[in-house]
């Protein structure tokens, strides 16, 4: 018998960079210069080039996808005998800290809403639904902060099943990574989105099954289609120590940011503190609950050490 190669078997059919620019057809570039320089984020640099080339072909296959979805909705309600209602399309975003996810989700969001039938598009970081530092610290989890256990997953599940049922003004609460505490009494209001772009590092998580196989509900049960943003592990520290850098040159430097104590560090501590951070924190939280999820992800893109898309793996249908 013939061997079959791990190529042939995988689910995910791969596009290098050239490859999937040209999918892009007669998609119309509806973002200026301007515009995508307010989209990104700090350390986390996108070229218009690289816009016409991964994002464009992207955002025809979601608006592709998003239509396609939209009559098939119409298709049940109908079958279902009930009244239309509109039920938004979700699109979930998982990787690691540092990858890009911020920005790589507003440059989406900025593309999706120019399309004329999903003109609202809205999105939704899930810092939002961390546990206020109070409850982490009373619990010992500051310093797994961003690990499942530190969120309020019945918080975030509420919020995307009425969000799925179609209801108006559902709110979701908001984080400042400058205060790094979720804000009390501040919501952001999600009224019935074409689109809703669900960003954060877990996901795409999942838990073992019931021995009794009764439904256990997942985030990533809400989502219509998701997109993981991937890089090399050594890539991503250096990209998080020279984020940490900057910062300490920035919003650290203000008395009232959480980490001002960081602010007169030299070069070399700031270094050394934040590769500590990495390898204690993140690292250990990507390797042990975020890059496994990877291959749930419908979409992966494979970011290379210029920050720049190098290839795209598309799930087989």
């Amino acid at each position: 018998m013939d061997q079959v190669t791990h190529t042939e078997l995988s689910p995910y059919q791969v596009f290098s960079r050239k490859q999937w620019a040209k999918l892009r057809a007669d998609t119309p570039l509806t973002l200026s210069e301007e515009q995508l320089q307010e989209l990104q984020g700090l350390n986390e640099r996108v070229s218009m080039a690289e816009v016409v080339d991964i994002y464009l072909p992207l955002s025809r296959l979601l608006n592709l996808y998003v239509a396609a979805t939209q009559e098939l909705y119409k298709a049940t309600h109908e079958f279902l005998g009930g009244r239309e209602q509109k039920t938004p399309y979700i699109i979930g975003m998982a990787g690691s800290v540092a990858a890009g996810k911020s920005t790589t989700a507003r440059i989406l969001q900025a593309l999706l809403s120019r399309w004329p039938n999903h003109p609202k598009v809205d999105l939704v970081p899930t810092d939002g639904f961390l546990l206020p530092n109070a409850i982490l610290e009373s619990e010992g989890l500051m310093t797994r902060k961003g690990f499942p256990e530190s969120y309020d997953l019945s918080a975030l599940l509420r919020f995307l099943s009425a969000i799925k049922a179609g209801r108006r003004n559902v709110e979701a609460p908001v984080y400042s990574h400058f205060y790094y505490d979720v804000m009390p009494g501040e919501t952001i209001k999600i009224d019935r989105p074409d689109v809703l772009i669900v960003e954060g590092l877990n996901v795409l998580q999942t838990g073992k099954p019931p021995q009794d196989g009764k439904a256990i509900p997942y985030v990533s049960d809400f989502f219509d289609f998701s997109l993981y943003l991937d890089a090399d592990i050594d890539i991503l520290r250096t990209w998080y120590i020279e984020r940490f850098q900057q910062l300490r040159m920035t919003a650290f430097q203000n008395p009232e940011s959480y980490f001002h104590r960081y602010a007169s560090l030299s070069d070399t501590e700031a270094h050394k503190t934040a590769d500590g951070i990495w390898e204690n924190i993140n690292l250990a939280n990507l390797r042990e609950n975020v890059l496994p999820t990877r291959q749930r992800a419908d979409l992966i893109l494979y970011k290379g050490d210029n920050h720049e898309i190098a290839s795209v793996a598309l799930r087989k249908l």
